[in-house]
């Protein structure tokens, strides 16, 4: 069982170059209560590629999310900016 959630969805936008990228990485369960880093990537709008990490603790599921969140991080992804809500 994982002891907390872990998810993350950033974006990589820049017009001039038509350019529009997510990446989105989670840890979760496997069917066996096993932990995994599903990494999920492509153009914004598609369905884009996976990639699924299994692992025997928790811990190492953790290292690499971090790891790859700094990497991301490094290459220009950010969060998507909340939109703005508007009251009626």
């Amino acid at each position: 069982m994982l002891t907390q959630p872990y998810q993350l969805y950033v974006e990589q936008t820049d017009p001039a170059k038509n350019m529009a990228r997510f990446y989105t990485v989670a840890i979760s369960e496997t069917l066996f209560g096993e932990p995994c880093l599903i990494r999920r990537w492509g153009r914004i709008g598609a369905s884009g590629q996976s990639m699924v990490h299994a692992f025997a603790k928790e811990e190492d599921a953790v290292r690499l999310f971090l790891e790859v969140i700094k990497t991301k991080r490094a290459r220009g992804y950010r969060p998507k900016p909340e939109a703005t809500r508007v009251s009626c």
